[in-house]
């Protein structure tokens, strides 16, 4: 069918698109929310041209506003059964916060052995007997008294010095960054800040290379969704947005690489050899070859993740009839948007900056034309980035026009 074109011949659609191509902001839930409040602002959504939106809990909430509460919950009807009305739709953002995958804390709360894990290495030939060296106590014989919940990888030899090198998962301190501010009179030790954000709670961060701890995340989250709101999933609920998962979450310590119990095997299995003599290329780069095993392992890792959390969701959300949304937290991650049946990216923290090189070089500039190269490989219609987070205070329109150009000219068809 030929559209008619109008002025300076654009298509009408482009001056007035339809519903299905509004842009669908980011709708930050960050403060005390009433059922009234919601639908004012829906209507001023529409009275601006916007006709889809992401409700995203945001630390401010009120402790009475609790992650999938009740009053969350019923919160979210409202915003949804409110745009069913309008003719608007709706992305479901899957966390209480950011990173995705621990439900706010409440992974790890119905079973610790969830916690997220890492794996860390102590040189027993520099260590002596009686020292803690991350986390990790030798006995008297310097050799490594392992907790119940701390597991030998294996013990290497160094290839630079022969130094034998015990390697260990065990949980490590990784959390996600929480919806409400700490009040004044906290018990010390708790964090303070976090992302250079005021002091709010931080939940503990699940493991997402455990495939148990996955399908937790998705019966919490994913199926609570579903048995609250399936009646509009496919039509005003249109997809379920995850965002930017990490295999360690936030943790402040830099000896801790990603893992889990029994990475080893699946890493040995993904890459097709035995990684084992190569484990402390992980913390040491003076070996023959260790920066290429290195790679290796991180890429064995990013497979995993591939098998444990984004097929997973990616199959829910197809046999549930809403699409898989969001982002992986790198700029460059073309690779995995293949499970995401929108595949996005995010432009943030001014990354990307009119007239400066960040737009033409580095992996960021890469992401716009990445997720659109993907909606086109794989037969997608849409493709979204999130952008303009993190851009601070000082964001003029004018660079929000540029940002939402850079994006449209390399294909992208969904802003957030």
């Amino acid at each position: 069918m030929t559209q008619q074109r109008g002025r300076a011949g654009i298509s009408p659609a482009w001056r007035q698109p339809p519903a299905e191509f509004s842009q669908a902001p980011l709708w930050f839930w960050n403060d005390d929310l009433t059922e009234d409040g919601l639908l004012r602002q829906l209507d001023d959504f529409l009275a601006h041209g916007v006709q889809a939106f992401v409700p995203q809990p945001r630390v401010g909430l009120p402790r009475s506003i609790g992650w999938l509460s009740d009053r969350m919950i019923a919160l979210l009807r409202c915003a949804i059964e409110g745009a069913a009305a309008r003719g608007m739709w709706v992305f479901l953002y899957d966390e209480g916060m950011y990173p995705s995958g621990s439900s706010s804390g409440q992974v790890v709360a119905e079973d610790p052995a969830f916690r997220c894990r890492g794996l860390v290495h102590v040189d027993l030939d520099e260590a002596s007997p009686g020292d803690t060296v991350d986390g990790i106590r030798l006995d008297a014989d310097g050799e490594p008294a392992l907790g119940p919940d701390q597991h030998l990888v294996a013990v290497v030899p160094r290839e630079a010095n022969g130094h034998r090198i015990a390697v260990i998962d065990r949980p490590v301190g990784a959390v996600i960054r929480g919806l409400h501010y700490l009040d004044h009179d906290v018990a010390a030790g708790t964090p303070a800040k976090m992302w250079g954000a005021p002091a709010h709670d931080c939940p503990p961060a699940a493991d997402l290379l455990n495939p148990d701890a996955v399908r937790c995340f998705v019966r919490l989250v994913y199926e609570r969704f579903y048995r609250e709101f399936g009646a509009h999933f496919g039509t005003t609920v249109k997809a379920v947005f995850t965002d930017e998962p990490k295999l360690t979450a936030k943790l402040n310590d830099p000896g801790v690489r990603p893992g889990t119990t029994g990475i080893l095997d699946h890493v040995n299995r993904l890459l097709g050899y035995d990684f084992r003599p190569h484990l402390p290329s992980l913390w040491y780069e003076d070996g023959p070859g260790a920066a290429r095993r290195a790679r290796d392992y991180r890429s064995a890792l990013k497979k995993r993740l591939d098998e444990t959390y984004y097929a997973p969701l990616s199959r829910w959300c197809e046999e549930h009839g809403v699409a898989l949304a969001g982002h992986p937290i790198d700029p460059d991650d073309a690779g995995r948007l293949r499970y995401f049946h929108i595949p996005g990216q995010d432009v943030v923290l001014r990354r990307v900056e009119p007239d400066r090189p960040s737009s033409l070089e580095g992996p960021e500039s890469t992401q716009a034309k990445a997720a659109s190269s993907v909606m086109l490989h794989t037969g997608r219609r849409r493709n979204v980035n999130e952008y303009c987070g993190g851009y601070g205070h000082g964001l003029t329109y004018e660079e929000m026009a540029w940002l939402a150009h850079w994006l449209l000219v390399r294909g992208c068809n969904l802003l957030s």
